[in-house]
């Protein structure tokens, strides 16, 4: 194995250097819980299994499973033609002297395996069993077991290798030139047609934006009519944050549905689980078009998903809708309308491209008098 790993990057030389260092001295003396983690080929498996064949080595009991197999082997012990019971496999998985499960969060996410798992680890947390696990990500798995793998009482995380995103990924269509072109320098706040109410409205959606691209914080949420300038303001956060050097993703809410959806197809390149997972977790997310989504269950579902990780993560989270925020589904406008989180600004102006203003009964409304100039 290459002593500071595969990585070009002298900071995943660093880690995985350290983590080599602290594997070898586990080996030795095994204590507690050794947690490797990150992306796939990044020497996890290796060193996971050096230690296991060095404990073997020195006349010492190791057990090694990959999780999706052992899952497997548990459930073939229930067959009549089985060599070994559940029982008898169980307990020795959640006794054994040292047990080293690899590839923690690949299995299938059954209600059954996720049990299984947590008995597992729940009895070697309990029992301060040592214990290797080695994982992609942790935010991922059941909340049961990840809380037990973070628990600094017993568990050593060591992260061998980071990942860095791309500084703009987009879903929808709109490129980075397109992004570039849209400044809060030419924003016009004078907006077409725009009566005082509807010009004030601009002039208090361009503060709050510039304020929230100099300092991502919480979220900020835009309402109004298709045109009025909601996407310019997104895109020019966006195009401030990307020249500043920080990651940003940006997505059309229908667009990203559709995308998630074709993930399940054969030819599809990339998983689901990658991009439900960037979209989440993205530094700084801005969903684009909230509201104009096919209303389906499973829509729903997953908009509440990426939401509600966002939300009790406070991630900083743009968002334009179209219309009405009392049009979004119940569980996501009471997020959207959180004032602890979220920063709710009306432009009342109409489309850029029209000739009229709109009646009164088209305009954003908001449940709260919103904060101007943002957080």
């Amino acid at each position: 194995m290459l002593p500071r790993g595969r990585s070009s990057d002298p900071q995943n030389q660093e880690r995985f250097e350290k983590g080599l260092l602290r594997a070898r001295q586990f080996a030795d003396q095994p204590r507690g819980w050794l947690v490797l983690k990150g992306p796939s080929g990044c020497g996890k498996t290796h060193l996971a299994a050096a230690i296991a064949n060095h404990r073997i080595r020195e006349g010492h009991q190791a057990f090694f499973q990959v999780v999706p197999d052992l899952l497997d082997h548990l459930r073939a012990t229930f067959s009549p033609h089985s060599d070994v019971t559940y029982d008898e496999l169980f307990e020795t998985v959640k006794t054994a002297r040292l047990l080293v499960l690899d590839d923690l969060g690949s299995q299938s996410s059954t209600s059954w395996a996720e049990e299984k798992l947590f008995q597992i680890l729940n009895h070697r947390f309990n029992a301060e069993l040592p214990t290797v696990v080695t994982v992609n990500n942790l935010a991922r798995l059941d909340e049961r077991l990840a809380a037990r793998l973070q628990d600094p009482a017993i568990a050593e995380e060591l992260e061998l290798e980071v990942v860095q995103a791309p500084l703009f990924q987009e879903i929808g269509g709109l490129s980075m030139e397109f992004i570039s072109e849209k400044t809060f320098e030419n924003f016009d706040a004078r907006g077409m047609n725009a009566d005082e109410k509807g010009r004030d409205s601009l002039n208090a959606a361009l503060r709050a934006a510039r304020l929230f691209a100099e300092s991502p914080e919480h979220w900020l949420v835009f309402l109004g009519v298709h045109g009025c300038g909601k996407t310019h303001l997104a895109a020019a956060i966006t195009n401030y944050q990307v020249r500043a050097g920080r990651p940003v993703f940006f997505a059309v809410v229908p667009d990203l549905l559709d995308h998630l959806r074709s993930t399940f197809g054969p030819e599809s390149r990339t998983t689901y689980d990658r991009v439900f997972e960037a979209v989440k977790t993205s530094p700084l997310l801005v969903l684009d078009d909230l509201g104009t989504e096919s209303s389906t269950p499973w829509a729903q579902e997953k908009l509440y998903q990426i939401l509600n990780y966002r939300y009790n993560s406070r991630l900083p989270t743009v968002i334009t809708v179209a219309g009405f925020l009392e049009r979004i589904e119940g569980r996501l406008s009471s997020r959207l309308m959180d004032p602890r989180l979220s920063n709710v600004i009306p432009i009342f102006a109409p489309d850029y491209r029209s000739q009229s203003i709109p009646p009164e009964e088209d305009r954003p409304q908001s449940t709260r008098r919103p904060r101007r100039g943002g957080r």
